[in-house]
C-alpha cells in the first residue's frame, strides 16, 4: 500500500493544537511538507518543532485568522506563488455551544463564514495546482453530527451539514482531476474543544466532570475518548496515493458512537 507523501505539499487548518496539530505531525511523518495555519504565532513555532524532517521535509506556518477571509486568501495567494498545494485539510474551532432555539442570527452568520465560505476560498485556490500536478486531496474535519444532530450544538449542527453538502458537490466535479474529496467526522475526542464542552455541561447540570465524561463514555461502544492521532491516521490515508480512489464520503471516526449508516 502506497502511503508515501514525499514531495506533497499538505496546508493545514487548526494546527497549532488538538486535532490539526495532530494531523500535520502524521502527514510531516509519511514526508509531505507541511504548512501549518492558526492564529497563534507562539503555538505554530511549538508545533513547528514536533514534525518530522527525517526525509528532508520543509515545514513553515502562515499565521492567519479564518475571520478575516480575505487576508486569509491574501496569505495563501502568496504561500501558492512558491509551490503547489497538494494537499488541503479544512479544520478550524466549531462555535460555542447551546440550544438552538436561544441561537442568534450572528452565530449562524460568523459560523458559516468561518467554515463554509473560507473552504470555498481556500479550495479555488489551490484548485489549479491540484490539476496541473493530476493530484489533489481537499478533506474537511467536520463532525459525525452530519449524520445525527449533537443535543446543544445547534449552530454547530447547522453548518456542518451546510459543509458536507459543500464537500459532496465538489467531489462531484472535481473528480476528473484525480482530486478526491472527503470528509471526516470526529466523535468524541480528547481535545481542548472537549474539555469546554464537558465543563460547559457540568456547570449546568450542576455535576462533576468525571461523571459528564463517563456519560460520553458510555454512548460510545468503545468506552473511551479517542485521541487526536486516531483521527489524524484517517486523514493520513485518505491524503495518501492509496485513497486514489475514494471521494464524496463521510468518514466517522468515533468508537462506533453514530448509529444510522
Amino acid at each position: 500500500m502506497n502511503l508515501s507523501l514525499l514531495n506533497k505539499n499538505a496546508l493545514i487548518g487548526g494546527a497549532s493544537a488538538g486535532i490539526g496539530r495532530a494531523i500535520a505531525i502524521e502527514l510531516a511523518a509519511l514526508g509531505a511538507n507541511v504548512t501549518l495555519m492558526a492564529r497563534t504565532e507562539s503555538a505554530l513555532q511549538e508545533t513547528i518543532t514536533l514534525l518530522d524532517t527525517s526525509q528532508g521535509q520543509i515545514h513553515t506556518y502562515l499565521m492567519v485568522d479564518f475571520s478575516d477571509s480575505q487576508g486569509l486568501l491574501a496569505v495563501v495567494t502568496n504561500l501558492l506563488e512558491r509551490h503547489p498545494v497538494h494537499i488541503l485539510v479544512n479544520n478550524t474551532g466549531g462555535p460555542a455551544g447551546g440550544p438552538i432555539t436561544e441561537a442568534r442570527g450572528e452565530a449562524f452568520l460568523m459560523t458559516y463564514h468561518n467554515h463554509l465560505i473560507c473552504n470555498q476560498l481556500l479550495a479555488q485556490a489551490v484548485l489549479p495546482g491540484m490539476k496541473s500536478t493530476n493530484y489533489g486531496r481537499i478533506i474537511n474535519i467536520i463532525s459525525t453530527s452530519v449524520k445525527e444532530p449533537l443535543d446543544g450544538l445547534g449552530v454547530s449542527n447547522t453548518t456542518r451539514w451546510a459543509v458536507a453538502a459543500w464537500a459532496k458537490t465538489w467531489a462531484n466535479e472535481v473528480g476528473q482531476f484525480g482530486i478526491t474529496v472527503n470528509n471526516v467526522l470526529p466523535g468524541f475526542t480528547r481535545t481542548g474543544r472537549l474539555a469546554e464542552i464537558v465543563e460547559k455541561r457540568a456547570v449546568t447540570n450542576s455535576a462533576t466532570k468525571e461523571s459528564i465524561e463517563t456519560q460520553f463514555k458510555n454512548q460510545v461502544p468503545m468506552r473511551r475518548f479517542a485521541e487526536p492521532s486516531e483521527v489524524a491516521a484517517a486523514v493520513a490515508f485518505l491524503a495518501s496515493p492509496a485513497a486514489a480512489y475514494i471521494t464524496g464520503i463521510n468518514l466517522p471516526v468515533d468508537g462506533g458512537r453514530t448509529r444510522s449508516l
